[in-house]
């Protein structure tokens, strides 16, 4: 059988840290509208993969998330600087509720500009990142391992008779975390992945800082620990929140941050990326007989990259005419504007509140208003035995847990929140439940079911190639 090539990888980074006086977002409930400060950098970090004619880009954002047009246009300027194809290209959002305002920018009345301002610079920053994993690729070995972590929580409860965003310490939930490490052939660290199902909601609408929330310092810990750069590629955290959120206090993102970096540091140091054989040596006389061994190295057969993009069709459920739901919108727009001037604090928190959610029903019916169907990415990058699997959107852990378990690949890391565009993707029981992600999606009960058929289809579909 022909021997694959070396494989080779390379990182990047730069700062994407938002400037004081940025419009924050991610909160209905938020009564301000500026951050005043960043608690801790933000950052875009990228890993290259190549193999002979095979790349790869994942670009790893501190940001909540971005729509599927801006999207499109952070991808392309990755490809036109690097010389790429699109569909090799990932952009993961780590999904932080505490960061600048990147898609709600129709909520703004004051700093707009500047939101604007903060996004026409991304595309060339991210580009740049990527542009520099490609110039530091390096002949790379690689090992992936499983860990257990329990900093998250399933976050939804019921509280008189409806279901709520909360926290149910009882309910069964996904604690898995999965770890990749690429070591350079000297045994430097080049890069760790680390794949946990999440929501960035530590910190809440009480805050003015700019925060990474938890992935931040559980990044930085791992990158104490083990050396080169780490990537946090947030899973399928729909149904799933911190056991501890909804908070002001910034300490807590930090200690629940810092708990996930150590068992992932922890998972990811035991792993060999060089292999080694004992081979005895010889028996010395002790207190008891000793046997010696030298440890010799067994170098492993570069693992097979391949990357494969596509689109699957998923069912929309029936949405309200638009120019109703604009309607709508317009007047609870126009109720917060008037509760702003007035300096009502209370009833303008719970305005915002109404306005955000019908801002997202009236979105969903502009963009999916009328359609049986709606094309959503998914993209496999095969590293050998590892599977790099994502999704745009957020799906519910149970469909990551039950694509991870069927996956023919012996370490699957399956992520949401890539490639753009927002939307809940549930599981068939949620739907009876009822609550705020079923309110929010637009897609149909079966939609579910839908990605992990298809999902799973193109994982076999791999695995033939990857792993015969």
């Amino acid at each position: 059988m022909h021997q694959p090539e070396p494989l080779l990888a390379g990182t990047g980074r730069c700062d994407i840290t938002p400037a004081p006086g940025t419009p924050q977002g991610g909160w209905g409930a938020q009564t301000h509208q500026r951050g005043d400060r960043a608690d801790m950098p933000f950052h875009a970090t990228a890993l290259a993969l190549r193999q002979g004619g095979q790349s790869a880009v994942i670009v790893e954002l501190d940001a909540i998330g971005f729509d599927a047009p801006y999207t499109a246009r952070l991808i392309q300027a990755v490809a036109e600087l690097t010389r790429l194809s699109p569909s090799s290209i990932r952009i993961s959002c780590s999904h932080t509720h505490s960061g600048p305002n990147t898609f709600r920018l129709a909520n703004i009345s004051e700093g707009r500009d500047m939101a604007e301002s903060y996004l026409d610079a991304l595309p060339q920053r991210i580009a740049g990142a990527a542009w520099q994993a490609l110039s530091s690729l390096q002949p790379v070995r690689v090992a992936a391992g499983d860990g257990h972590c329990r900093i998250n929580r399933k976050r939804r409860v019921r509280v008189d008779g409806r279901t709520v965003v909360g926290c149910d310490p009882g309910a069964p939930a996904d604690h898995s975390l999965r770890v990749v490490r690429f070591d350079s052939l000297d045994g430097r660290t080049v890069a760790t992945l680390l794949n946990y199902a999440c929501h960035g909601t530590t910190i809440a609408w009480q805050s003015r800082s700019f925060t990474p929330d938890f992935p931040g310092p559980a990044r930085a810990v791992v990158e104490q620990h083990l050396g080169g750069r780490c990537l946090f590629l947030q899973g399928a955290a729909a149904d799933l929140g911190p056991r501890e959120g909804f908070s002001g206090d910034l300490a807590l993102y930090r200690r629940l941050g810092t708990e996930l970096g150590l068992a992932a540091a922890h998972t990811a140091i035991a792993l060999e990326t060089l292999p080694r054989r004992p081979m005895l040596t010889g028996v010395i006389r002790s207190g008891a007989d000793i046997a010696l061994y030298d440890l010799l190295p067994v170098e492993p057969t570069p693992p097979l990259l391949r990357v494969v993009a596509r689109d699957v069709e998923l069912p929309i459920r029936q949405l309200p005419p638009v120019a109703e739901i604009e309607a709508e919108l317009a007047r609870l727009r126009a109720n917060v504007a008037r509760l702003r001037s007035q300096g009502n604090a209370e009833e303008l928190s719970l305005a915002n509140a109404l306005a955000t959610q019908c801002g997202w029903r009236a979105a969903n019916a502009r963009a999916y208003g009328g359609r049986a169907t709606a094309p959503w990415p998914l993209q496999a990058i095969a590293i050998g035995p590892v599977i790099l699997l994502s999704v745009a959107g957020e799906p519910f852990s149970s469909l990551g847990q039950e694509i991870a378990a069927q996956s023919p690949f012996p370490f699957t890391l399956f992520s949401g929140y890539s490639n753009g565009g927002f939307g809940y993707i549930p599981d068939l029981a949620a739907y009876t439940e009822g609550g705020y992600e079923i309110e929010a999606t637009p897609f149909a009960p079966e939609a579910g079911e839908r990605l992990c058929r298809e999902a799973l289809a193109l994982l076999k579909e791999l695995a033939q190639e990857v792993l015969a």
